[in-house]
C-alpha cells in the first residue's frame, strides 16, 4: 500500500515541477496522473498553475523591445547619491 501511495502522492515540490516542466515538455502518462491526482487535493498547486499560465501567457504578449544604452553622468549621480545620505 505505501509503494501505490508513493507512485500517486506527490509533494508540492514535485507537483510545481512537474507544472513548470509542463509548460515547456510533454509529460508521461505517470507524470500527468501523479500531477492530476495531487492537484486534486491541493489548492495551493492549482492556484500555482494558473497564476504559471498567466504568466506564461502575458511573457508571449510581450513585443520584443531592443536592448537600450543607458548613458549616465557618474561624477552627477554620485553627487546625487552623497546629497541624499547628508540629508
Amino acid at each position: 500500500m505505501k509503494r501505490i501511495m508513493q507512485l500517486f502522492l506527490l509533494s508540492c515540490l514535485k507537483a510545481t515541477e512537474l507544472i513548470e516542466k509542463k509548460m515547456n515538455f510533454k509529460l508521461t502518462g505517470r507524470e500527468k496522473l501523479q500531477l492530476s491526482m495531487h492537484k486534486m487535493v491541493c489548492n495551493a498547486c492549482r492556484n500555482y498553475e494558473k497564476q504559471s499560465k498567466l504568466i506564461e501567457m502575458g511573457m508571449l504578449k510581450q513585443p520584443e523591445k531592443p536592448n537600450r544604452k543607458i548613458e549616465i553622468d557618474m561624477e552627477s549621480f554620485k553627487k546625487s547619491i552623497l546629497d541624499k545620505i547628508e540629508n
